[in-house]
């Protein structure tokens, strides 16, 4: 009896063992296809706070809360299920999609631009909207940004870990979409409340304190504005990303071996960590000129097809 109870408590340590084991494997495979996607979250946190620029201050947490929350349904409701199902069954038609939500940002992105060029400052939400209506487009509008980005570091995770076996694969995709959405957002709300740090901070005695936060009040405006030029160049620059790494897999590789070409010569001229971020530097201002072109192309066919319409009406 006694040398049954040893043995079944031998087997309970192995599996133990294993189980912990596994964790480690979860959390190692998490870290690496979070670091993956490092590049789409700084887009993200980019683009994010443009959409709660000018609200009260008494409601910019709470709508940065109703889009966290949207962030995670996107990616644990939406995304997740469709992209497991989808490399499951039919990996095929994963970067079809990703282009469709890619060529979406391109727009977005050569929408802001154009609209500036033209002396027209595009709103995020229609100018005859007020109070909650408002609140409500300027949430659903970065939701639906939100989904694109989000798509793309679900789909870099799932990437990374698709030797891993199913219910791994789901565990370690659940794990980044919470990690990077509490990251990113996280970071949005301290970015714009950083005028109202450096308010309290100001009324204070310290002297120190006094100095930080009239440097806060005088460099958040600066920030923000900095950070809304950054968040249409970011969906420009992922957007033309994600459409010539699809045309590359796709099977149309000239694009995309080109702006690699002008990366590798680039880098190999300066050389050194310089010259990594050269190359680096060199592949995103070819990204986004790219996505501006592909942005053109949309705004340019959506423009066409009401014509079009009204015309055959007449």
């Amino acid at each position: 009896m006694a040398g049954g109870l040893f043995a079944l408590l031998d087997d309970v340590a192995a599996l133990a063992r294993l189980a912990a084991a596994s964790v480690d494997d979860v959390g190692a495979a998490a870290g690496r296809a979070t670091t993956k996607a490092a590049g789409v979250v700084v887009d993200d946190t980019a683009v994010t706070p443009q959409y709660v620029h000018g609200v009260t201050a008494d409601r910019e947490l709470p709508m940065i809360k109703r889009i966290t929350i949207g962030s995670l349904r996107n990616k644990l409701v939406i995304i997740l299920p469709i992209a497991l199902l989808l490399s499951q069954f039919l990996p095929w038609l994963l970067t079809p999609i990703l282009m469709v939500g890619g060529a979406y940002l391109c727009y977005e992105g050569f929408e802001k631009v154009w609209a500036r060029i033209r002396g027209h400052e595009h709103h995020a939400v229609p100018v005859g909207l007020v109070g909650a209506d408002a609140e409500k487009a300027m949430v659903a509008g970065a939701i639906r940004t939100d989904l694109i980005l989000s798509a793309e570091i679900m789909v870099i995770a799932l990437n990374e870990v698709a030797d891993e076996p199913f219910l791994s694969r789901l565990v370690i995709l659940v794990v980044v979409a919470i990690a990077i959405t509490i990251a990113v957002y996280g970071v949005v709300a301290i970015i714009v409340k950083l005028d109202d740090i450096g308010l309290h901070l100001s009324q204070r005695s310290s002297g120190i304190a006094t100095k930080i936060g009239h440097g806060l009040l005088v460099g958040t405006p600066k920030l923000l504005a900095t950070i809304s030029v950054v968040g249409i160049a970011a969906m420009l620059w992922v957007g033309g990303h994600i459409e010539l790494v699809g045309l590359d897999e796709l099977g149309w590789h000239a694009p995309y071996d080109f702006v690699h070409h002008l990366e590798h010569e680039v880098h190999h001229a300066i050389g050194g960590t310089l010259g990594s971020i050269a190359g680096w530097l060199t592949n995103t201002f070819a990204s986004a000129v790219f996505g501006f072109v592909i942005g053109a192309l949309v705004l340019g066919v959506l423009q066409l097809v009401p014509k079009r319409a009204k015309a055959s009406a007449h």
